[in-house]
């Protein structure tokens, strides 16, 4: 007979696994993170972050450390023959006072791991072999010979899932062996650092190598077709000038574009690359896989069959529609477009992302505003502080505007919005007394005029 427990198994300590011990903590949820690799990662691989990611890392106390270890996009600069010309992946966007920060944000993958992972004993050397499913929970066997009892285990444990496999469940999509990147970080001598450089190659479209400038020290993210040839010797060979002095984490993407069929199966989640592989252009993958965590952890908490089934109704439409946008800039590479290094898709910023229709979308008005239950809460100033500083923490939050009315005895923090400038009341689109029951994970759950859909929303959620 299962002897039930309550910690969840976190297996794969990568963005996603780190995000999801986060905010497991801070509800209170125990649990344990085992790491099959005996160090953390140490290469810069996913390097950006997008907007939606850097809100998220906001509620979770983290973006003064992050603001602090990265910086901005530098212009590309194409060496040509003769000369240079220099642009950008997109234009710059001004800090709105609903997004505050809209611009892609340079930090490199080992430095993301290491801020996530400060105060997360995370168990390195340890992965798992086996897992069984029973009444109650998950019964797992790790690499040490150690067999546990979780109440709930979920793979982000990678592409190569150990978990997923265990699953039985079907990775579906493709790969393309013949198209593949050579990604290394080296330090050189002999280039500047206030460009992105990249050396066409000899065909039209085509691209031979490019040197990213990394923040936080003097390394340069290497990218470039495969080649027989050292990532020293490519660089010489397109300017002698440049010499590499070191080369550190290296590594060879090939086009691996997969979705799981299925995020949950019975006690057991997939999230991140486990779930969904995606081609690293457009820098969706890491993000896609941190958001991805940051949607199960509350629902986790609840403990709630309704609500945990809410995870994959939400986020595998998503992957499958970001799987959709990083194929189609792949392509675009591929393919040699003119454009391909274009990022001014504004649906890359992860922002527009939704849940509109969904379960937890209760939407009570008879004509919604452009903001709607299902959407992203966007941030705004008020009198004091920011809506932003009233939606951080592990809490679900209702935010009345201009409301005079009674309400019920709630269990979650009610803010009569100060909004003297109206920020607020144009950022969520509010015309007369509103109600905007925000989940803990910062989406809009809930929109009304009528406390009472509050009091019943907050039971569909799980929420006394």
């Amino acid at each position: 007979m299962f002897t039930e427990s309550r910690f969840t198994m976190i297996v794969g300590a990568g963005p996603t696994g780190l995000t999801l011990a986060r905010q497991l903590a801070r509800h209170g949820v125990p649990y344990r993170i085992v790491e099959r690799s005996e160090r953390p990662f140490d290469g810069s691989r996913g390097k950006g972050l997008q907007p939606r990611t850097l809100e998220v890392l906001d509620d979770l106390g983290l973006i003064d450390r992050f603001l602090a270890a990265g910086a901005d996009y530098p212009s590309l600069r194409a060496h040509v023959p003769g000369g240079h010309h220099d642009f950008r992946l997109d234009e710059w966007h001004e800090p709105t006072p609903s997004v505050p920060w809209p611009n892609l944000w340079m930090v490199p993958q080992w430095r993301t791991s290491e801020l996530l992972a400060e105060g997360i004993p995370v168990e390195f050397g340890v992965g798992v072999t086996e897992l069984e499913q029973e009444e109650g929970g998950v019964r797992v066997t790790l690499s040490t010979g150690e067999v546990v009892q979780a109440r709930y285990v979920v793979g982000a444990d990678g592409g190569r899932s150990t978990v997923r496999r265990a699953l039985g469940v079907e990775f579906e999509g493709e790969t393309h062996e013949e198209e593949r990147l050579m990604i290394a970080d080296v330090r050189l001598t002999g280039l500047d650092r206030d460009h992105w450089h990249v050396w066409p190659g000899s065909e039209r479209g085509s691209f031979r190598l490019g040197l990213c400038p990394l923040p936080g020290g003097d390394w340069f993210q290497l990218t470039a077709p495969p080649t027989d040839l050292s990532p020293g010797q490519l660089v010489s060979s397109v300017d002698p000038s440049i010499t590499v002095t070191e080369v550190g984490w290296r590594s060879e993407f090939r086009a691996n574009i997969r979705m799981a069929s299925r995020f949950r199966v019975g006690d057991v989640f997939l999230a991140g690359d486990a779930a969904h592989v995606h081609s690293p252009a457009g820098g969706q993958g890491l993000n896609t896989g941190i958001q991805d965590a940051y949607n199960l952890g509350w629902k986790i908490a609840t403990g709630d069959e309704r609500v945990l089934d809410t995870y994959e109704e939400e986020r595998l439409p998503v992957a499958a529609d970001v799987l959709g946008i990083s194929t189609r800039l792949h392509r675009g590479h591929v393919d040699g477009s003119a454009d391909a290094m274009r990022r001014d898709d504004p649906v890359l910023r992860q922002l527009s992302l939704n849940y509109r229709g969904g379960t937890l979308a209760a939407e009570h008005r008879s004509e919604p505003g452009a903001v709607r239950a299902g959407d992203r809460a966007p941030d705004s100033p008020l009198a004091e502080g920011h809506v932003f500083d009233l939606l951080r923490g592990p809490h679900a939050t209702l935010l009345a505007f201009d409301w005079a009315g009674p309400l019920p005895e709630l269990t979650v923090p009610i803010h009569h919005l100060q909004d003297p400038e109206g920020y607020a009341a144009r950022a969520y689109d509010i015309n007369g007394p509103t109600l905007v029951l925000v989940r803990p994970d910062n989406y809009v759950g809930c929109v009304t005029r009528d406390p009472a859909d509050v009091a019943a929303y907050l039971k569909l959620i799980a929420i006394p």
